[in-house]
């Protein structure tokens, strides 16, 4: 474990990230629960060194630029000081970790931010909802255990779910020569397939995100049906699936990156890929594919899961 403060900033160069502080941490939910369920999510880092091609955070609002990335060096005392608030207040939530940056890159062996947090989680007894692409979630099975012991739940989760700690695997194929073109320095699928186990087994619910599903990579009926059976192997709890999102124009945007690798290594599909995404609007592109597409891919891994007995909530 670290033991000085300069030790910390030694790691954050190491990994090349830069230091940063924050004067706020929690990002509240408004409205119904949404996809993760939670009552509050945040990111101890900015910016993903997983760097995955289509991913929306890399030169977007949430890093500068694709190869920016910080720590937020406060984030913790922040964290304590508000759990323990809310612990006085009698207030109960599920904290989600992870929906704008991996809390398990590489920096994490060392540095020990999210470790930090889970203990916070624990002394207070509150529930946590984690979304990574790392197995390195598994070093910490330990202090997940007891959070899974000592939580409570939201009162109006407490019907739905019964486990405290809810993992969520991020996936876009489960076949690792796909993963290295779009993911490539993320941890292998089949690391992560091998993880799920594991979690399983120390009592956690366990799910997949199946985000983004690849056009005419990852969807055809054969893999979906392929992909959703190795799923059901492992034993997940639920599927999220959702359908690839690109944004911006610049070098930097995940349009432009995941186009890029497509035309590389699917030249087949590289022009279909952008007439789903093309606007009524002359030489515009959309966000989202077409809604028919949308409707189709989502409809066909609905039928799926259900077919495999696969719940496609979190619950």
């Amino acid at each position: 474990m670290i033991n000085t403060l300069n030790d910390k900033t030694k790691i954050i160069k190491k990994y090349h990230f830069k230091e940063k502080t924050v004067k706020t941490i929690l990002n509240k939910r408004h409205g119904p629960r949404q996809l993760f369920m939670e009552d509050y999510s945040f990111n101890i880092y900015n910016g993903c060194t997983f760097d995955c091609s289509y991913c929306y955070i890399n030169g977007s609002k949430y890093a500068e630029d694709t190869k920016t990335y910080y720590v937020k060096t406060n984030a913790n005392d922040l964290l304590h000081q508000q759990l323990k608030n809310k612990a006085k207040k009698g207030e109960r939530a599920l904290f989600t970790i992870g929906s704008a940056s991996d809390p398990y890159m590489e920096i994490e062996k060392e540095l020990f931010m999210t470790r930090e947090f889970l203990k916070i989680a624990n002394k207070f007894h509150y529930p946590v909802h984690i979304v990574t692409k790392s197995d390195l979630i598994c070093r910490d099975i330990d202090i997940l255990q007891k959070i899974n012991k000592n939580s409570i739940l939201p009162m109006e989760l407490v019907d739905k779910i019964d486990e405290k700690v809810i993992v969520s695997f991020s996936f876009s194929t489960v076949f690792d020569d796909v993963a290295k073109i779009f993911e490539p320095n993320a941890p292998k699928p089949t690391r992560r397939l091998k993880s799920i186990k594991k979690l399983k087994d120390a009592g956690f619910r366990v799910g997949i995100t199946f985000m983004p599903i690849l056009p005419f990579i990852t969807d055809t009926d054969k893999v979906l049906r392929e992909t959703i059976k190795i799923f059901k192997d492992y034993n997940v709890d639920y599927i999220l699936p959702s359908t690839l999102t690109l944004y911006g124009e610049s070098e930097n945007d995940c349009r432009y990156k995941y186009l890029k690798k497509v035309k590389k290594f699917y030249p087949e599909y590289y022009d279909e890929t952008k007439k789903l995404f093309e606007s009524k609007v002359k030489s515009k592109y959309l966000d989202y594919p077409n809604k028919h597409y949308q409707y189709n891919l989502l409809k066909k891994v609905k039928n799926l899961s259900k077919e495999y007995n696969i719940s496609n909530l979190l619950y």
